[in-house]
């Protein structure tokens, strides 16, 4: 099951909207609804403002376009080790192994480019 959040941008599969490429993104999450600002709508008015509820946006009536999650470099590193790692025997400490390689590199990785000195 998706969690919604913030950024997420989704496709209305509804058969009267399914031809309009209807795509909105998520603007604010609450306890039940999201609120949603229409990015394109071939149909409709791009810019406009609605809601939805975040139960609806999980199911098979919203296609997940865009998820910011998957724009994280530690995400996709983490997502690919643990891919690499999957197999049908596979445990979950080779699961624990993979993530564990990802985040040792991930340390030792400079986060800002040496000086010119080489200190």
């Amino acid at each position: 099951m998706t969690t919604v959040v913030e950024g997420q941008l989704y496709r209305d599969l509804a058969p009267d909207m399914k031809p309009r490429d209807r795509r909105m993104r998520v603007v604010e999450v609450g306890d039940t609804h999201a609120q949603l600002i229409v990015e394109h709508d071939l149909g409709g008015q791009a810019g406009k403002k609605t809601r939805a509820s975040i139960a609806r946006l999980r199911s098979a009536a919203f296609e997940l376009l865009e998820d910011p999650v998957d724009t994280d470099s530690l995400y996709l590193a983490l997502l690919a080790a643990v891919s690499e790692a999957h197999s049908p025997g596979a445990t979950p400490a080779d699961y624990a192994r993979a993530a564990h390689r990802v985040v040792v590199i991930q340390q030792k990785t400079p986060t800002s480019p040496p000086d010119a000195v080489g200190k």
